[in-house]
């Protein structure tokens, strides 16, 4: 049955049923050193940066010492769902496992979210090809959503763009970090606190406006080549080395180092360090990261810390966060009374004086 116009010219139209499997992949870089059975303490997981495959926020959750029995030393793997949803998401996995580029092996599995007994922690590390290689998970992740209706265009004799090949997930991060790990081409050299780093300038001074000015500003007029490439080691003052390394990691990957849900405090610990130095070198991504992370960890004992540092580096979110806590009822009266409190007093004395104000009110 077909319909016409006025001129008696036919309407076509179509449609196609078609199965939504959205599909993406997240590749997971692990420090061999982990491995080591006294590295983290037994039954505690690590968590990877979260990623987006199907409209979902998904996080990688690997146990490197499980305390389940059937799975004792073997490496875990579980596709964890990081955000509430209303009904069940099914999804296909399949990991894989490399050494920089050398692909070990790779184990299928069908609609569940994950395997106990992935691979035994002798295999991965006898498996290096030299010792001290980090190891690369790589989860493939396809995602069955409902099935749909979409409108099917009719098809041109040429090649139809739809037909194209769909282009994996970005894999830029990955191979940034592999240049910063090997240090591949180099070109200058950080001392921190005793410790010395291996980084590459153009990749610095295109994330920091402050690394720029200051690896490029010793250039002289018509000389290419600036100092620090010449062996000049660039020394950086009051900062601890753990935090200028993770600022460089997240300078080439956009990422912070993996999360343990068994070092709470020190993630908030490095969160209050990062700020710091996001703020002294303008990264202002990294700035709001770890912004968004110490919303999460304001408490009684570290409310009056964190609210010293949002206002020393103006952070308006953070602050507003901490101000929300402290004026809860039964939060402000504990928080006077906490370290952090003399801290506040001397570097925010006005801010000081309006709690103080509150609290005898």
């Amino acid at each position: 049955m077909s319909s016409t116009s006025g001129r008696g010219k036919p309407l076509r139209s179509s449609s196609a049923i078609v199965a939504d499997r959205p599909i993406g992949h997240h590749d997971l870089k692990v420090d061999a050193c982990l491995l080591a059975e006294t590295s983290l303490p037994i039954g505690e997981f690590l968590l990877s940066c979260p990623f987006t495959v199907g409209g979902h926020r998904w996080r990688i959750k690997i146990y490197l010492n499980d305390d389940n029995s059937v799975a004792a030393g073997y490496v875990s793997l579980f596709l964890h769902l990081d955000e509430n949803v209303a009904k069940p998401v099914t999804v296909q996995t399949q990991y894989s496992v490399m050494v920089e580029r050398s692909a070990l092996f790779f184990v299928k599995v069908t609609w569940v979210m994950g395997y106990p007994k992935f691979a035994k922690r002798e295999t991965l590390l006898n498996k290096q090809q030299r010792k001290g290689d980090p190891f690369t998970i790589r989860c493939a992740i396809v995602v069955r959503n409902e099935s749909r209706a979409v409108e099917a265009a009719e098809k041109s004799s040429k090649s139809d763009a739809s037909d194209s090949c769909v282009p994996p997930a970005s894999d830029l991060s990955a191979h940034l970090g592999d240049l910063l790990s090997t240090g591949r081409g180099a070109d200058v050299v950080f001392e921190v606190g005793g410790e010395t780093f291996a980084a590459h300038r153009a990749v610095l001074a295109a994330r920091s406006p402050v690394f720029a000015a200051e690896l490029f500003s010793a250039m002289r007029e018509g000389d290419t080549t600036p100092a620090a490439a010449a062996g000049v080691v660039v020394r950086v003052e009051d900062m601890e080395p753990r935090v200028f390394q993770a600022l460089l990691r997240f300078a080439y990957t956009d990422s912070l180092p993996l999360e343990t849900t068994a070092k709470r405090n020190e993630e908030g610990a490095m969160c209050q360090h990062l700020l710091v130095a996001a703020d002294r070198y303008d990264m202002e991504r990294l700035k709001l990261v770890c912004e968004d992370k110490l919303c999460r960890h304001i408490d009684v004992r570290t409310a009056a810390i964190i609210l010293t540092l949002a206002e020393q580096h103006g952070c308006s979110r953070l602050k507003k966060a901490c101000l929300d806590f402290v004026c809860a009822p039964g939060n402000l009266k504990a928080v006077v009374a906490s370290d952090g409190f003399e801290h506040l007093s001397t570097s925010c004395p006005s801010i000081t004086k309006d709690l103080i104000a509150m609290l005898t009110s």
